[in-house]
């Protein structure tokens, strides 16, 4: 009867761990690089072993024994030898958790995120708001000389990080989420929900951006 009663312990463990793990789901957690197998990265948090799928990392990203690992919590499994969190670095999620961690007028909701739009390795668009007149939003998320937008890129590798003013203005949201490119001017059809971009011919390469990406990020 000694084994029934081990094996009865190690599943309650596992229920408690897995329950644990369950409401940490949307969060970040930090552990350190483990090893690498078919391009999987596998990271040890201690009581758990993370997964980092090789679908779920930024192409940015080179990693060697011992890193630090960042990322967002987006699915924990049962395994046979305990339990597994699997982990993602190219979720938009883990951009909007990277920068709520650094900006405090987002925890106490004076700063919104309207949106977060990510190709993973490229670029990242958020349109944010202020619920108060006298906070600027952007201002807000890239900090005093770039110092808090500094370390969301770092941790981003250097990733492309467009913050922009959300609008309810059609017309305005259109020109700025097409940052880095300057608009000259935007037609809105309403009926077919379509909007013509009208800009200098230097700048529709900076609009449309690699392979389409910026004009479908976007939109």
């Amino acid at each position: 009867g000694k084994q029934t009663g081990h094996q009865g312990l190690k599943e309650s463990f596992k229920g408690n761990l897995y329950n644990e793990y369950k409401d940490k789901m949307g969060e970040i957690i930090i552990g350190y690089y483990q090893r690498e197998k078919n391009g999987s990265i596998y990271v040890d948090f201690g009581k758990v072993e993370g997964v980092l799928p090789a679908k779920f990392q930024s192409p940015r990203e080179e990693y060697e024994k011992n890193d630090r690992i960042r990322a967002l919590i987006v699915d924990i499994k049962k395994t046979s030898s305990g339990i597994q969190v699997v982990l993602s670095r190219s979720d938009p999620e883990f951009v909007r958790s990277i920068i709520e961690l650094e900006v405090p007028e987002l925890s106490d909701k004076t700063v919104e995120i309207y949106k977060v739009v990510r190709d993973a390795g490229y670029r990242t668009k958020i349109a944010v708001f202020a619920n108060r007149e006298d906070v600027d939003p952007v201002g807000a998320c890239v900090g005093v000389k770039g110092s808090r937008v500094h370390g969301i890129v770092r941790e981003l590798c250097n990733e492309n990080l467009d913050v922009i003013n959300y609008s309810s203005n059609t017309k305005l949201f259109i020109q700025r989420a097409l940052a880095p490119a300057n608009i000259t001017s935007v037609n809105i059809d309403e009926e077919n929900k379509k909007a013509e971009v009208f800009l200098k011919p230097e700048e529709v390469s900076l609009a449309i951006g690699r392979g389409g990406m910026n004009i479908k990020l976007a939109s």
